[in-house]
């Protein structure tokens, strides 16, 4: 067996300014901006900008062994140019492969918007599944994220909208395609099959993979990936209705106070030395400068919560309990009387912010320079539309405004979104049919606590496009490592998993004896 190096400690992301071990450094999260003007920068975000160090994804769980190895990629695959080649980030373990002459599958996940090693570090499902299927396993760095940086560095790569033109989707599936295709010539594997994972955005390229490389990979688990949050075909509400649902399912009276507390912060705010109170209260490391701060803060948090509702202590975002919406409902219902509004909120959020009781202070500063990948992706083909219902979200509603998105990213990039680009490209409008006749082999599962779940696939397309949808589960739970507090339903989800990944690959084999056959 093969020893291959564990993973480094240090997981440098975009800008390596938050360390898991100081929370005090927590980063202010773009999501929607109660008050004033709404972009791109303030939608809701699949994950943390900043990676964890040291980073598990669960209280305790196991490193995993892998080599991290480079290749030199086409800056763009779609033209002739003469434009430098960068260095892609991949992790590959072949401790478990079957190899060329057994068929040995090829268990590949798709790089989302982060440094790949903390992902490798929660997607135990794929690690516990390569024994089994005597799989290898590849994870490679989506472009421009990690240490994959074209041009060099981080400064030349995020320099202006020309660096930043090549940071698109169809690039970063033309880059596993390519790596896959030629990591498969090295090892004499051409006819090895190819399996897809992925989670949130990743999930959504792992589907995508699927329909536009079809001879590249047999199939793909597309977990929690709303590839139908695009111009109106899910209803642009959707994601704060169901993380506001999380929360009322737990506590009404939960609920209101949230949904009371901004017009409170924002009254207070207003008042003479209103924002030094504020600040002192809910222990900023320097003054606020507006309500927006915090709000978006906030916001942050119960949006994240949503995600990350998991069933058992985890570590994916922030250190967290089980069940942590159930926890800060309790924090925050169960204060003496007469506590107010704004310390109740102060005493739920420490749940999210500072379940570990370490953090002395917080600061709510966020990428000094502006500029990271999500937003870019945002700004030209990622245009996933929100709003807050008045009645139903506890959120401060507000509609959904192309025009400012339009106004912030051309201010910030020089760029003009291209909001149905992506359906045009993947599709969307009429998926059911679309899906039925020209896909197979793809899996979308789902947790209805998850906010991103509302616009994924949720209904079996046809006999080998299967949703499978869990009430309880959160976001991509199923591709977590398995533990022995994982309740029935999550234990059967996966099972349901390893079945249709078995069937595929059944079916492959089968193809190939009648080839070899003849």
């Amino acid at each position: 067996m093969t020893n291959f190096p564990k993973p480094k400690a240090n997981l440098s992301f975009l800008i390596s300014l938050v360390l898991f071990f100081f929370p005090q450094t927590i980063s202010s999260l773009p999501l929607p901006r109660p008050y004033g003007l709404r972009s791109p920068q303030h939608a809701p975000r699949f994950l943390r900008k900043f990676s964890l160090s040291n980073n598990t994804g669960r209280l305790g769980a196991p490193r995993y062994r892998y080599e991290t190895r480079y290749f030199d990629q086409n800056l763009d695959h779609f033209s002739f140019s003469d434009l430098p080649t960068f260095r892609q980030r991949y992790l590959i373990n072949t401790e478990y492969w079957g190899g060329p002459t057994k068929l040995g599958p090829i268990f590949l996940y798709c790089g989302n918007e982060g440094d790949i090693e903390w992902f490798a570090a929660n997607t135990g499902f794929v690690w516990e599944l390569a024994p089994r299927f005597r799989a290898m396993i590849i994870f490679p760095e989506h472009r421009y994220y990690g240490e994959s940086m074209p041009y060099g560095s981080w400064e030349e790569a995020y320099k202006n909208a020309s660096t930043l033109a090549h940071l698109t989707a169809e690039q970063a599936l033309a880059d596993f395609a390519v790596l896959i295709t030629e990591l498969k010539k090295n090892f004499s594997a051409q006819a090895c099959p190819v399996v897809l994972f992925g989670g949130s955005y990743g999930g959504m390229l792992a589907a995508w993979m699927r329909l536009k490389y079809p001879h590249i990979a047999i199939g793909a688990l597309a977990s929690s990936a709303p590839v139908l949050q695009f111009e109106d075909i899910v209803p642009p509400e959707t994601f704060y209705n169901i993380v506001s649902n999380d929360f009322r399912r737990e506590s009404i009276s939960c609920f209101n106070t949230i949904k009371e507390s901004w017009d409170v912060i924002e009254s207070e705010g207003q008042k003479t030395n209103g924002l030094s109170y504020l600040t002192e209260t809910f222990r900023f490391c320097r003054k606020l400068e507006s309500t927006d701060d915090i709000s978006n803060w906030l916001s942050s948090a119960y949006s994240y919560l949503a995600m990350a509702d998991y069933p058992y202590p985890a570590d994916f975002l922030m250190p967290m309990p089980a069940n942590p919406i159930k926890e800060v409902c309790k924090k925050i219902d169960n204060c003496p009387d007469g506590t107010s509004i704004i310390q109740r909120i102060v005493e739920g959020v420490s749940v999210y912010y500072n379940y570990t009781g370490k953090v002395d202070c917080f600061d709510l500063d966020d990428d000094p320079h502006g500029m990271n990948g999500w937003n870019w992706q945002a700004c030209t083909e990622m245009v996933m539309p929100t709003s807050s219902s008045k009645d139903a979200s506890m959120f401060p509603a507000y509609d959904y405004n192309y025009t400012s998105d339009e106004e912030w990213c051309w201010e910030n990039y020089r760029v003009k979104p291209r909001p149905t680009w992506i359906s045009t490209e993947f599709g969307g409008h009429g998926f059911k049919h679309t899906l039925k006749n020209f896909g197979s082999n793809i899996i979308f599962s789902n947790g209805l606590l998850d906010p991103w779940s509302g616009g994924s696939v949720l209904e079996d397309i046809s006999e080998t496009i299967v949703a499978l949808v869990t009430e309880k589960g959160a976001h991509h739970l199923d591709l977590r490592p398995a533990t022995a507090e994982d309740p029935d339903w999550l234990v059967e989800q996966r099972a349901a998993e390893v079945k249709l990944i078995q069937g595929w690959l059944d079916e492959y084999f089968k193809r190939k004896r009648k080839v070899f056959d003849m």
